[in-house]
C-alpha cells in the first residue's frame, strides 16, 4: 500500500528589515553589524522599501548638511514604509528626529546595537529556526568581499573645537587588540584582501586602556598603534590607516611600510595649516614639524601616499591664514585631499567664535583650494606614467573591455581609480602588476604589465 503524501509544512515568511547606511565609513561598520544580528536571528535583508516590513535609517549627524541628509532619508522611509526605526549620530538628539518625524517607532544612539534590537524586536517578531539563521563566522558585510573596514574604536578624547563627534559618540574607548586581530585574520580567511582601519582617532589607540597587552597566537601585543599595524601586517594583505594623526610615535610605522607589511598609505586629517586657525580649532599647531616629518616619512618610503582632508573658511580665517594654507600643501605634495566649506554645527564650540567667514569668501576660497589640489594631483599623476605598479581590481568599468581598479595609493570610494584594458578576464580582488600608460587630474589608464 502506498503511504499517503503529506504536504510539506508551509513556513512562515521571515519578517524583512531594510536598512538605510548614511555617513562615514565608521557608521557602515555599524550597519554591518546590526545586519548580522538580524541575519543571526533569522530577519531577512530587503533590498527596498516596497519589501521590507520594517526599516532602520542608520543616520549622521557630524555637520548641519549630514543632519538634513537624514532627516531627508528619514522622511522618506516614513512615506514609501510607515514603519521606521532609526539609529546613529543624530540619533544622540531624539528631540531633533520626533519633533520633524513624530511617527518613528524609535530612536537610538550611535552603536547601540543593543538597543536596536530590542526596538525591532518590539516592532517585528523574529522568526526563530537555528538550523536555517546561519551567519557567516565573519558576520555579513556591506562592502565587496575582496575589502573590510575594520574599527578598532568607538568615540574620540580630542576636544576640536568645530567637532561634535565627542558629544555624539563619547569618549575613547579602544577595542581590544586580540580581538582586532582575530576579526582582521577572519577576515582575511574568508577572501578580504585590504583591510581598512578606521576610527576617529587611530594614532590614539588604546591611550584610554593604558596600552594593555593582551595575546594573540602565543604572542604578546599592546593595545596601541603600533603593535596592531605589526600584527596586521603579519596577515599578508594590503592593510591602509585612516584617520591617523601626526603624532611622533607615527614615525615607528613608517619601517613598516618600507617592509612591505603595511601599505604605503596614510589617511591624515590636518584640516589646515595656519597655527592661527589651527589653535582657534584646538588642533597641533606646528606645521613647520609636520613638514619635516613628512620629509622624513618620504625618505624612508618613497612611493608613500599621504591622505588628507581640510577646512577652508574656518572663523578668523584670515587670506594670509588661507595663503599658508596653500603653500603648506604644495610642499608637502598632499597626494590626495578633500576640502570642506566651514559649517557652524549645531553645538559645536566654533559656533561662538568671532569672526566668521562669508559665505562667498568660502566658496571662493574652496575653489582655489580645489584647483591647487588638482595641479598637484596631476602633477603626480602624470609622475606614475611608464611605472608598473600592483593594483587590486575592483570591478568592470563602464566602457567596454575596461576593468576598474586601485594602487596602493588609493582607497576606495575616496580616493582615484586605474582604468585596466585588456584584464577583462581578471575578477574583483585580483592583485596584479600593470603598466601606466595614461594619466588625467587624478585617475590612471593602464595595460597588463
Amino acid at each position: 500500500m502506498t503511504p499517503p503524501v503529506r504536504p510539506a509544512p508551509i513556513r512562515p515568511r521571515a519578517p524583512k528589515v531594510g536598512i538605510v547606511s548614511l555617513g562615514c565609513p565608521k557608521a557602515l561598520v555599524d550597519s554591518e553589524r546590526i545586519i548580522t544580528r538580524l541575519r543571526a536571528e533569522g530577519y531577512q535583508i530587503a533590498p527596498d522599501y516596497a519589501g521590507a516590513d520594517l526599516v532602520l535609517v542608520n543616520t549622521c549627524g557630524f555637520l548641519d548638511s549630514a543632519r538634513d541628509e537624514s532627516l531627508d532619508a528619514i522622511g522618506e522611509a516614513i512615506e514609501a514604509n510607515g514603519k521606521v526605526i532609526v539609529t546613529g549620530c543624530l540619533g544622540a538628539e531624539p528631540e531633533v528626529i520626533e519633533q520633524a518625524h513624530p511617527k518613528v517607532l524609535a530612536v537610538t544612539g550611535p552603536h547601540q546595537y543593543e538597543a536596536v534590537m530590542e526596538a525591532v524586536h518590539t516592532h517585528l517578531t523574529p522568526p526563530h529556526n537555528p538550523h536555517l539563521d546561519l551567519v557567516p563566522e565573519t558576520g555579513l558585510r556591506l562592502t565587496p568581499r575582496h575589502y573590510a573596514y575594520l574599527k578598532i574604536s568607538e568615540g574620540c578624547s580630542n576636544r576640536c573645537s568645530f567637532c561634535i563627534i565627542p558629544r555624539l559618540r563619547g569618549d575613547l574607548v579602544s577595542r581590544p587588540v586580540h580581538h582586532v586581530l582575530t576579526e582582521a585574520e577572519r577576515l582575511v580567511k574568508a577572501g578580504v584582501k585590504e583591510l581598512l582601519v578606521i576610527s576617529q582617532d587611530t594614532s590614539a589607540y588604546g591611550l584610554d586602556v593604558r596600552y594593555k597587552a593582551e595575546t594573540w597566537h602565543g604572542t604578546e601585543y599592546e593595545t596601541r598603534f603600533l603593535d596592531l599595524a605589526r600584527g596586521l601586517g603579519s596577515l599578508g594583505v594590503w592593510t591602509r590607516l585612516h584617520y591617523v594623526y601626526p603624532y611622533p610615535h607615527v614615525d615607528a610605522v613608517i619601517p613598516l611600510m618600507a617592509e612591505g607589511l603595511i601599505t604605503p598609505y596614510l589617511d591624515i586629517p590636518f584640516q589646515h595649516a595656519s597655527a592661527n586657525v589651527l589653535k582657534a580649532m584646538k588642533r597641533p599647531a606646528r606645521q613647520d614639524k609636520v613638514l619635516d616629518r613628512i620629509a622624513a616619512w618620504r625618505r624612508d618610503v618613497p612611493d608613500l601616499a599621504i591622505r588628507s582632508t581640510f577646512i577652508v573658511g574656518f572663523p578668523g580665517e584670515t587670506d594670509e591664514d588661507f595663503e599658508i594654507l596653500l603653500d603648506f600643501i604644495r610642499e608637502a605634495k598632499i597626494d590626495r585631499a578633500g576640502c570642506f566649506q566651514y559649517e557652524n554645527v549645531v553645538h559645536a564650540e566654533s559656533r561662538a567664535l568671532p569672526d566668521h567667514v562669508p559665505d562667498a569668501l568660502k566658496e571662493e576660497r574652496w575653489h582655489r583650494f580645489m584647483q591647487v589640489q588638482a595641479e598637484i594631483s596631476a602633477d603626480r599623476a602624470e609622475a606614475q606614467v611608464g611605472t608598473i605598479q600592483d593594483v587590486i581590481v575592483d570591478g568592470v568599468g563602464d566602457e567596454p573591455g575596461i576593468m576598474v581598479a586601485r594602487t596602493k595609493a588609493d582607497a576606495p570610494e575616496v580616493d582615484a581609480v586605474v582604468y585596466v584594458e585588456g584584464a577583462m578576464h581578471l575578477k574583483a580582488g585580483d592583485i596584479v602588476p600593470v603598466k601606466i600608460t595614461g594619466a588625467d587630474d587624478y585617475d590612471l589608464y593602464a595595460a597588463l604589465a
